[in-house]
């Protein structure tokens, strides 16, 4: 294909084209997976809409695969995506899962937000979860990232951070729900979040906000020359802070090169300014590259200040740690106010783009440690288009990068980039359509070391006018393109509404996740309750503890009596064995709803303080008899 620009035809034309069906590749060639099928046509000279494969596979095979005549997504009934697609809910305060061509949203987890839906936030673990965090009443999740081993996502856990209230929480993707929250001392909004690789030894939580640090009043709170910003690093196990540094700026996304030496930073704000106009003043702002084998030396040295418990690293310019030829902190300068930044699949480069400038600056890792002037490790910088913020990876050397102003996804050969001269345009392959204004991008297992390179999301901060009407508030555009015919192009498959804002994505193959289809009591802290082990016994004067288990069409008690003024500990286990049959304990009187998952145990805590007869029922249908299963909590007046 020319290197000329192309754009593709409009983008609600390119979405009605729809033949075939994209399940099964695995089994399009014995022993071939799909990534290696791509890559294998790839290196043969380009696929041909892989219809050109007719000599290797069967008429009903070809009728199957996707080709640039007419991508097909969908699923049929009863059959599974290929990939899992997590991706950030914004101010919902969670993540979305969808599958993978299908786009079909399968669960939503809820992170920093309560979820009735789920029963998070109303039983005490999950309560007490938020509470320990900050107990603050709502989160904005941005960049969720799945954990790997050897440079491959290994299915454990996805991460996600909380931009407004500078959080980060873990998700267990073995059974799809948050287990773990940390409130990052010294920060404020956390807008990356990512792992040190190939292995997640870390995860970084990205400072955004200067603020004094200490924020306890007893600095200058109206000089912003006193302001700080942190990156965090997080221990993936325990969710502790194991340490921070103190850098100049203000940091935005992140993400770490493959074999755990740096990670890096775009950053804004190198003026330290507190407005707009004082924020944009300078032509150029620093990519910070933080070398973390010697950050953990300067902390295991003891170089750092304690402050809200955690080691400070003073990783600014003009610390001591930054005199001489070992930095801990390198200050790479690029055109003002850079955005997204990400390593490519062979850590060879990172990449950051202009966001104020249509260029994406390409810094070679290797060259960081060797150079005099920190701006001569920048070895390309292609003319993208306007407004370049966010690049994926396909794995067969290609880029792409969202033009926010454009309303674009552009593809770009990143060798070609490094031997173009700057700011030349010839390293861009072609543009498609967005709709509209695209934020973040995520290419299928982007972030790994081996990019699948088949689909890719656009995740587009305006729609207009794609879908119905709603009212003032328009849903955001979630846009699915198929990049893995490097012949025929680009096309865009298909546009999913989403709830305003999500940010970023994550997308595994399904082979590299194995959720339970139920529960493992041994992997919950409360004890099981099987049937005839029920009990309830009056502690004291004033407390009642009940275990109890749920089932198909009763609870373990039909009737409980308390006194009012009771604190009550109500313990209920699912003693189902049947996967997806689902039962809560809801008490609506009294702020109750335990979700309870086969094989499960919950336990809520709370007070009968108003004498009178409260309901419990189950929210989740589960038989023919689901309106009986009842019981009652009597409160008996006070004597």
């Amino acid at each position: 294909m020319s290197n000329d620009t192309q754009r593709s035809t409009d983008a609600g034309e390119s979405g009605d084209q729809t033949t075939g069906s994209t399940d099964g590749f695995d089994s399009m060639l014995p022993g071939v997976r799909r990534r290696d099928f791509m890559k294998a046509g790839a290196a043969a000279g380009g696929l041909s809409g892989l219809a050109g494969c007719t000599s290797l596979l069967s008429e009903d095979d070809v009728q199957g695969t996707a080709s640039a005549s007419g991508v097909d997504n969908s699923v049929p009934p009863g059959e599974h995506d290929e990939y899992y697609a997590i991706l950030s809910g914004g101010q919902a305060g969670d993540v979305r899962v969808y599958g993978l061509p299908s786009m079909r949203e399968l669960i939503r987890i809820p992170v920093f937000n309560p979820d009735a839906s789920r029963g998070y936030g109303f039983d005490d673990e999950s309560k007490q979860m938020l509470e320990d965090a900050g107990g603050y009443t709502w989160g904005d999740t941005h960049h969720p990232r799945i954990s790997q081993t050897d440079g491959d996502y290994d299915g454990r856990f996805a991460y996600v951070n909380d931009k407004a209230n500078g959080r980060m929480a873990r998700i267990d993707l073995t059974y799809f729900e948050t287990d773990a929250i940390v409130d990052i001392p010294n920060q404020q909004g956390t807008h990356g979040a990512c792992a040190q690789l190939p292995d997640t030894d870390l995860i970084f939580g990205v400072g955004e906000f200067r603020t004094p640090i200490p924020n306890d009043g007893t600095g200058d709170l109206e000089d912003p020359d006193s302001y700080g910003s942190v990156l965090a690093a997080i221990d993936p196990e325990s969710m502790n802070v194991e340490w921070e540094v103190l850098i100049d700026g203000n940091m935005d996304n992140g993400d770490g090169s493959k074999e755990g030496r740096y990670f890096f930073t775009s950053a804004y704000n190198t003026e330290e300014a507190a407005t707009e106009s004082g924020m944009t003043r300078a032509d150029r702002d620093d990519v910070k590259a933080f070398d973390i084998p010697r950050i953990e030396a300067a902390v295991e040295a003891g170089e750092y200040e304690t402050i809200n418990e955690v080691p400070v690293v003073d990783g600014r310019k003009d610390s001591p740690l930054n005199q001489g030829d070992e930095p801990i902190v390198t200050y790479i300068p690029t055109p003002k106010s850079p955005h997204g930044v990400s390593v490519t699949p062979d850590n060879k480069y990172a990449i950051i783009s202009g966001k104020l400038d249509p260029t994406a600056s390409i810094i070679e890792i290797d060259k960081i440690d060797e150079v005099d002037d920190p701006a001569d490790a920048i070895v390309g910088q292609p003319k993208l288009g306007l407004g370049p913020l966010h690049t994926a990876y396909d794995g067969r050397g290609h880029a792409y990068t969202t033009l926010f102003i454009d309303s674009q996804v552009v593809k770009w050969d990143i060798e070609e980039a490094v031997e173009a001269e700057a700011r030349s345009e010839s390293p861009v392959i072609e543009k498609i359509d967005v709709h509209y204004n695209p934020g973040h991008l995520i290419a299928s297992e982007s972030y790994t070391e081996d990019p699948a390179g088949d689909w890719l999301v656009s995740l587009n901060k305006l729609s207009k006018d794609r879908f119905l009407p709603v009212g003032p508030q328009h849903p955001e555009n979630d846009q699915l393109i198929y990049i893995g015919d490097d012949e025929n192009g680009m096309e865009l498959v298909k546009d999913s509404p989403a709830q305003a804002e999500p940010h970023d994505a994550s997308i595994c193959h399904k082979s590299k996740i194995d959720p339970k289809a139920t529960y493992d009591p041994e992997d919950l802290e409360l004890d099981y309750t099987a049937e005839g082990e029920e009990t309830m016994e009056r502690v004291g004067d004033d407390r009642v503890e009940i275990e109890m288990y749920s089932t198909r069409n009763h609870y373990g008690f039909q009737e409980m009596v308390v006194q009012e003024g009771d604190e009550i500990e109500m313990q209920v286990t699912n003693i189902e064995t049947t996967s997806d049959m689902l039962h809560s304990v809801a008490i609506p009187e009294h702020d109750v709803h335990m979700r309870l998952a086969p094989q499960e145990t919950r336990k809520a805590t709370f007070t009968a303080d108003e004498p009178g007869v409260y309901w419990i029922y189950c929210a989740h249908f589960c038989s023919a008899l689901h309106l009986e299963m009842r019981s009652r909590l009597i409160v008996k007046p006070e004597e």
